[in-house]
């Protein structure tokens, strides 16, 4: 793998903080960066790396995108950088990476020295089976992969899995939109992998549930729906989203990565609203109303830290969801007219004790067999979902 070195300045992380990293451009395969600030929350100057030295003891192989998009990569390296200093390294795949590349990702952050590796997405799953058997002695924590997207028996005793019940997630921010007087909205994912498939079904629910509360009639809520089919900001994502707020769509929830700053650049144009994703993105535009979130950055620190204090549970899936506070709406930040907390945290203490089976029964991608639901499989009377494909 060739890999050649320049600077850049990127935010890090969820509080949106200024660290300073040194970028690398790597050839098709993939390119890396080494931290240059002991934590997420400070500034300091880039500077050079040597690509011989044994520089990472931890190492973040990122989801496609890049690894300042205020979302998923971001808030992962964040928790990184900030528990090891300048001891990390990151590697973006492309767009089109295949296993295979994934597997030379995971084969140059053990010889960059890594004994820790973290690999953000369900599509590291099959390089994941690989790796953890090729090298027993390196820990792996997968983000947003099961056992199996792995494709193993069990999980691998050096490997820890950590999944989100992002319906959820989405679920309180369409139920929180729609309780708040909004009846045009879209969501728009970015690659439909199972975590963003999820935000969106959620929200589909979210709003229903929301309406069917409000006595509101049927088709009263109009929804437009959307997987750009990457992560990346792009002119034709954000001239979707502007092309539904041109045709009155009031907010949409972007749920891709850096697909949100598309989505907020649209926004901004036409004075209308987003609801971000992952991390609270309040701080990224004016337009955003609140954020459907993940326990990103808790995750992965914890982690790291456990394998330090040597306790790293190997062989687990650990899944976070409102029970254990693992996903949340952003309210502190929150832009709402008339939604309050204290109806949002009715229905998050509803979802953590599953009152009248409310969590247990907000669809998925997947049912309790594996079989996959469809878009237009969610029941739904007062929403009208317009899917655009």
């Amino acid at each position: 793998m060739k890999i050649s070195r320049r600077n850049f300045l990127a935010v890090a992380g969820a509080a949106a903080a200024a660290a300073a990293l040194t970028a690398c451009g790597g050839s098709s395969a993939s390119s890396t960066s080494t931290a240059s600030s002991a934590a997420a929350s400070s500034s300091a100057a880039s500077g050079a790396a040597d690509g011989a030295e044994k520089i990472a003891k931890v190492a973040l192989t990122c989801d496609t995108g890049t690894i300042d998009d205020e979302s998923f990569n971001q808030a992962c390296w964040a928790a990184v950088s900030s528990y090891m200093g300048d001891n990390c390294q990151y590697y973006i795949p492309d767009s089109d990476a295949s296993d295979e590349d994934r597997e030379t990702m995971i084969r140059q952050a053990v010889n960059d020295g890594a004994d820790v590796i973290v690999c953000v997405g369900y599509l590291y799953g099959a390089s994941l089976a690989w790796a953890a058997e090729q090298y027993p002695d390196v820990k792996f924590v997968a983000i947003d992969v099961t056992q199996g997207d792995i494709g193993t028996d069990e999980i691998p005793s050096n490997c820890y899995c950590i999944t989100f019940k992002e319906e959820q997630a989405g679920y309180l921010a369409g139920y929180a939109i729609a309780k708040d007087g909004k009846t045009k909205l879209g969501f728009l994912g970015g690659m439909a992998v199972p975590a963003v498939i999820r935000y969106g079904y959620g929200f589909v629910q979210g709003a229903e549930y929301a309406a069917q509360e409000l006595g509101m009639a049927d088709g009263s809520i109009g929804l437009m729906y959307n997987y750009t089919g990457g992560f990346d900001a792009t002119p034709e994502a954000q001239n979707q989203a502007a092309s539904w707020y041109n045709n009155g769509t009031e907010v949409i929830f972007a749920a891709g990565g850096a697909v949100g700053n598309s989505v907020m650049a649209a926004a901004e144009a036409a004075g209308t609203k987003v609801i971000g994703v992952d991390v609270d993105q309040s701080g990224e535009s004016e337009t955003v109303i609140t954020s459907a979130m993940k326990g990103l950055g808790t995750s992965v620190y914890d982690m790291i830290a456990a394998y330090y204090n040597g306790s790293f549970p190997g062989g687990e899936n650990k899944v976070y969801d409102a029970a254990n506070n693992g996903v949340a709406l952003a309210m502190d930040t929150a832009k709402f007219d008339s939604f309050a907390k204290a109806d949002y945290d009715t229905l998050f203490a509803a979802l953590q004790n599953n009152t009248n089976n409310i969590a247990s029964d907000i669809l998925k991608n997947v049912d309790a067999d594996n079989n996959e639901i469809a878009l237009t499989d969610i029941p739904v009377k007062a929403v009208v979902v317009t899917e655009v494909k």
